[in-house]
């Protein structure tokens, strides 16, 4: 299983998720961590420049864990089969520990939206 945390100064997890243009990547296997590197994508492939038609680095993870989510990106994360999970938890190693127990409660998705291409 792969995780995403947004995370754009490398510490804490990212509220605005769409702007967000580093995320920790976990590599989760039989209830443990077995490997994180850091995804840095430029500013068109983020979430809030890059098309939702097109392809990102992002497309295989199996989660998103996220400070902040619109409606949108949440429905185009779903249409690519990414659990959301938005959580009060700032520090990225302790929120995938919590989700690896079962612990980490996912809070409501924002409701805006915005115009995407």
């Amino acid at each position: 299983m792969k995780i995403a945390v947004a995370s754009q100064n490398r510490k804490e997890i990212t509220g605005h998720t769409g702007r967000c243009r580093k995320f920790w990547i976990y590599r989760i296997e039989h209830d443990g961590i077995t490997g994180k590197e850091l995804l840095e994508l430029s500013k068109e492939q983020s979430f809030h420049e890059a098309s939702r038609f097109e392809p990102t680095p992002l497309d295989d993870v199996n989660v998103l864990i996220c400070g902040g989510i619109g409606e949108g990106l949440a429905r185009r994360l779903a249409d690519k089969a990414v659990k959301v999970i938005v959580t009060k938890e700032i520090d990225p190693d302790r929120a995938i520990e919590a989700f690896i127990k079962g612990a980490l409660k996912s809070e409501p998705i924002e409701h805006h939206e915005h115009k995407h291409r």
